[in-house]
């Protein structure tokens, strides 16, 4: 059994959902979960339900806002201080700036964005999608302990069962040692939504959407099913959506539980980054289009029809 930490961060008045991902499977091995800043006592009663042993909340001075050298110089004496062999945590855009800085701090072995992963006794053995996903890596890691692994949104599922942890609460003060960068203020887009990497639920547009105006009907759908708005390079290099909104080999890799392909052909750029969406739904005028292959489910039509026919549907259905 393995002593394992796992980092959280908080959304609203609970924790991402990735973090609950971890901790469900990592059932029968010691777990504790940290976070830098308070935890909503709705988060610390999730992570408990799923598993965690402890919770501890690590407090220093300049931690307000997140410091990649403050945050990384407290995890690295906290987790010292405690003698884990793993340390988890989601491939975030957090994670991903902090964790490949805190494994070399420890000069420690790292397995990044993994999307399933197995204990054989305390061996690790991780999945990890190489070359835009065409195929899978079995991954192990050797050298000194800790051990780091970072894991996609969404890929691991939430357990229909898990099993409870005492969920012992407590404060830890950290040291973030010399920072040489500050944040003094962090100022939040206009939208809501959450963040493409970790929604559940994505409703993308492509070329076919004809311009920017027209996303109003991917926005009225996602809102209704709660869904975030995604887009094909396509659509971004037209000028219809933001980068930001981009889904793609040189976007954002997504692994919603179901993706809702909007005017979009299906170019292997695309595919790259929605292909382990758990369900695919593909709306186009061409019965030829590529997303075909890969849709679970395809509509062919007139996305300016299909879709406002979705949503007053779902508006029916959910109310």
């Amino acid at each position: 059994m393995a002593k394992v930490l796992v980092f959280t961060e908080t959304t609203g008045d609970s924790v991402k959902s990735v973090t609950l991902e971890i901790l469900g499977k990592l059932a029968g091995h010691d777990i504790d979960v940290c976070a830098i800043g308070d935890i909503p006592a709705e988060g610390t009663k999730k992570l408990a339900e799923y598993g965690a042993a402890n919770v501890h909340t690590l407090k220093g001075s300049g931690l307000d806002n997140y410091s990649p050298e403050g945050y990384a110089n407290a995890l690295q004496g906290f987790i010292s201080s405690n003698g884990y062999d793993f340390v988890f945590a989601g491939s975030t855009s957090l994670g991903k700036d902090l964790f490949p800085r805190v494994a070399g701090m420890f000069d420690a072995g790292m397995v990044s964005e993994v999307t399933n992963f197995l204990f054989e006794g305390d061996n690790f053995s991780g999945t990890r999608p190489l070359f835009a996903g065409k195929c899978l890596a079995k991954v192990t890691v050797q050298g000194p302990k800790p051990h780091f692994v970072t894991v996609r949104p969404n890929a691991l599922g939430l357990p229909d069962t898990p099993s409870a942890g005492a969920g012992n609460a407590a404060d830890a003060s950290v040291d973030p040692g010399t920072m040489r960068a500050i944040v003094k203020e962090i100022i939040k887009g206009a939208s809501e939504k959450v963040d493409l990497t970790e929604a559940n639920v994505i409703v993308s547009g492509g070329r076919a959407m004809k311009n920017a105006e027209n996303f109003k009907i991917l926005d009225e759908l996602a809102e209704t099913i709660g869904a975030t708005v995604g887009a094909s390079r396509a659509a971004v290099d037209s000028g219809y959506a933001p980068h930001a909104m981009q889904v793609g080999q040189t976007g954002k890799t997504v692994a919603p539980s179901l993706y809702i392909a909007c005017g979009i052909s299906g170019a292997i750029q695309h595919l790259a980054g929605m292909r382990t969406s758990k369900i695919i739904v593909a709306i186009n005028t061409d019965p030829d289009a590529p997303i075909f292959t890969k849709a679970d489910y395809g509509i062919v039509g007139d996305l300016f029809q299909v879709v406002p026919a979705m949503t007053k549907e779902f508006k029916a259905l959910l109310g």
